[in-house]
C-alpha cells in the first residue's frame, strides 16, 4: 500500500511541476484545491508554494476560463485563486473583485445562478480581514443566493453547499472536509476528475487511520491508568475527544509525537479543569495553583491527600515529554510548564472571583479569559513535539509566548463560542459569570442580544486571525501561524450550533467513529 502511494506521489509531482511552468492558472489552482481538498497537499508543499508563487505573479486576466470569458465562467476561479492565496500567507486585494460589481458597488444579480461561482466566492469571502466590506457584501449576496438553492441541488453540490453554509470551508478543519470529499470527488462534475489523485487520497487516508488507532491504542493504555490512579471521580473521561482535538490541529504521520503529547497535556488539564471548577474547595484551589507554580514534587505535602497522586502523574508526564526529545529540544518544555503554570493561575483567579462573587467588566473577563480558554498554552504545546526545526526555534516559541495578534484572536474565537454555548445549557453552580453575562450586565441588555454580541466579536476574531497570517513575515512563523489557524477551526468543531460537544462528547461520536473505524462516508458535523 505504502509503495504504490508513492508511485502515485511521483505522478503527481510531475504533473504539479508540468502545470508550474507550462500550465495555466485555472488548472493551476484547481489541482492545488482538490490536492487541499482531498489531504494530500502535505506531500507536495514545496511543487505548491512554487504553483501558488507562479499564480501570485501572473496577471489576473489570466484567471479566466477559455470560452467565452463572461462572468459566470470567471467568478469561481477568481475566488479559488483568491482564496488559496490567502490561505498561504499572501495578500491578494479585493479588488479582484471589481469586475462582478455593478456601477452601484452590489455584486452582479447576472451571478445568480451560478452555483459553483457563487460557493467559491462565499468560501474565499470568509477570509475578510477587519474593514473588507466588500467580502461582507460578498458573504451576504452569495448567502443569499446559495440559500435560495438548498433542495434544489443534485449531489455532490448539495452536500457542498450545505456544509458551507454550516461551516465556510475556510474555518472547517481539513481531515473533516477529505473524510466528505474523498466520497463526492468521483461524481463532481464541476471538476476536471483525475484517478491518479482519488487512489492516493484513499491509500494515504487508511494508512493514516492505521497509525491513528495505534496512537489511541497507546495512549488508551496510558490514560487508563492516570485515570484510574488519580481518582478523581468528578473529572471528565475525555481520552478520545481530546485526541479528536489534537487530530484537528494536524492529523499528518509527521505530527505524531506531537499529537501524543498535545493529547495527553489536554487530558491533564481536563483534570485540572474541573478539580477547579467543580472538585476543590476555594483554599484547596489555591494549594493547588501553589504547588504548580512550584513545579516540585517536595510540595506534594501542601495539598489535600486527594491532589497528590494527580499532581504526581502531572509532573511525571511533563518528565516524559522531556525525556522523549532530543537534547536540541529539551529547552521546549520550559515554554509548555510555563503555559501550564499560567493557565493554572488564572484558573486560580477565576475561581477566586466566584468565590468574592465577583461580576467583572466586560473587557476586565476578556483579558482574563482570554488565558483561561486554554488556547494560549496549546498554542505554545502544539510546537513542543514538532519535529520541524524551522518551525521550533526559541525564536518561534518567544513569539508564541508574547500572545500576539494570532493568539488572542484565536484564543478569543474559542471563548466567545464556548461562553455562547455555555448560556444555552445547564451550568455548574460554582460557574462564575462568563462573557456573556458581563456583557449583560454591563450594557443593560437580555440573553438573546448579549450572544448575538458576542457572536458578532467571535465574527470579528476570526477576522483578525486572517489579517494576522497575512502579516506574518517569516517562513517558521507562518508554519507555526497555520497550526494556529487549525486550533481556530477546532473551535468551530467543538462548539458547533450550540452545542459544547466536549463536555457532552457523545455528540461526536458519530464524526468520531467515521474517521477512525468507519467506510468513508459523509457523516453531517
Amino acid at each position: 500500500m505504502r509503495e504504490r502511494a508513492n508511485q502515485l506521489k511521483t505522478q503527481l509531482r510531475h504533473k504539479l511541476e508540468h502545470l508550474t511552468t507550462s500550465g495555466g492558472v485555472a488548472d493551476t489552482v484547481a489541482l492545488v484545491d482538490t490536492l487541499e481538498r482531498l489531504g494530500v497537499d502535505n506531500h507536495f508543499r514545496d511543487e505548491i508554494a512554487t504553483a501558488l508563487l507562479r499564480v501570485l505573479h501572473n496577471d489576473q486576466h489570466e484567471c479566466a476560463v477559455a470560452a467565452s470569458g463572461s462572468d459566470n465562467d470567471d467568478l469561481h476561479v477568481m475566488s479559488l485563486r483568491f482564496r488559496l492565496l490567502r490561505q498561504h500567507g499572501f495578500m491578494v486585494s479585493t479588488d479582484v473583485f471589481d469586475k462582478f460589481r455593478d456601477n452601484k458597488g452590489n455584486f452582479k444579480e447576472s451571478l445568480s445562478g451560478d452555483t459553483r461561482g457563487l460557493l467559491s466566492l462565499y468560501n474565499a469571502a470568509h477570509l475578510a480581514m477587519p474593514g473588507e466590506e466588500v467580502l461582507d457584501d460578498a458573504i451576504a449576496f452569495s448567502r443569499r443566493h446559495l440559500q435560495s438553492m438548498e433542495g434544489k441541488l443534485m449531489s455532490p453540490m448539495a452536500e457542498q453547499v450545505a456544509r458551507a453554509l454550516d461551516t465556510p470551508l475556510p474555518r472547517a478543519p481539513k481531515r473533516l472536509e477529505t473524510m466528505c470529499y474523498i466520497a463526492e470527488y468521483s461524481k463532481d462534475p464541476t471538476t476536471m476528475f483525475d484517478d491518479t489523485v482519488l487512489e492516493l487520497a484513499r491509500l494515504d487516508f487508511e494508512l493514516l487511520r492505521f497509525l491513528h488507532l495505534r496512537e489511541l491504542k497507546d495512549l488508551s493504555l496510558w490514560w487508563r491508568e492516570v485515570y484510574d490512579s488519580v481518582k478523581l471521580s468528578y473529572a471528565r473521561d475525555r481520552l478520545v475527544e481530546c485526541y479528536f482535538w489534537t487530530y484537528l490541529i494536524f492529523h499528518e504521520e509527521e505530527y505524531s509525537r506531537a499529537r501524543i503529547i498535545v493529547t495527553k497535556v489536554l487530558t491533564l488539564t481536563t483534570l485540572m479543569d474541573d478539580t477547579y471548577d467543580i472538585g476543590a474547595t476555594t483554599e484547596e484551589c489555591h494549594m493547588l495553583n501553589k504547588a504548580i507554580q512550584r513545579w516540585d514534587k517536595t510540595v506534594v505535602s501542601i495539598l489535600p491527600e486527594y491532589l497528590h497522586e494527580f499532581y504526581t502523574k502531572l509532573l511525571s508526564s511533563f518528565a516524559e515529554f522531556e525525556d522523549i526529545l532530543e537534547p536540541h529540544e529539551k529547552y521546549r518544555m520550559s515554554y509548555a510548564k510555563s503555559g501550564f503554570k499560567q493557565l493554572s493561575e488564572y484558573y486560580h483567579r477565576e475561581v477566586q472571583w466566584s468565590s468574592d462573587k465577583y461580576m467583572p467588566s466586560f473587557s476586565e473577563h476578556v483579558e482574563r479569559s482570554v488565558i483561561s480558554s486554554v488556547y494560549p498554552m496549546l498554542a505554545m504545546t502544539t510546537l513542543v513535539g514538532v519535529h520541524d526545526a524551522a518551525m521550533t526555534t526559541a525564536e518561534v516559541f518567544e513569539w508564541l509566548a508574547s500572545l500576539p495578534d494570532l493568539v488572542r484572536a484565536s484564543a478569543e474565537v474559542g471563548r466567545f463560542l464556548n461562553d455562547i454555548v455555555s448560556n444555552k445549557i445547564k451550568r455548574n453552580e460554582k460557574d462564575f459569570p462568563n462573557t456573556v453575562d458581563c456583557y449583560m450586565e454591563e450594557h443593560g441588555v437580555g440573553l438573546e442580544a448579549a450572544m448575538a454580541a458576542v457572536a458578532a466579536l467571535a465574527e470579528h476574531a476570526w477576522r483578525t486571525v486572517n489579517r494576522a497570517i497575512i502579516e506574518v513575515d517569516d517562513l517558521a512563523r507562518l508554519s507555526a501561524a497555520q497550526l494556529v489557524m487549525n486550533l481556530t477551526q477546532a473551535s468551530e468543531v467543538m462548539y458547533h450550533s450550540g452545542q459544547d460537544r466536549y463536555t457532552f462528547a457523545a455528540d461526536l461520536n458519530g464524526v468520531i467513529a467515521n474517521l477512525f473505524l468507519d467506510p468513508i462516508i459523509v457523516v453531517p458535523v
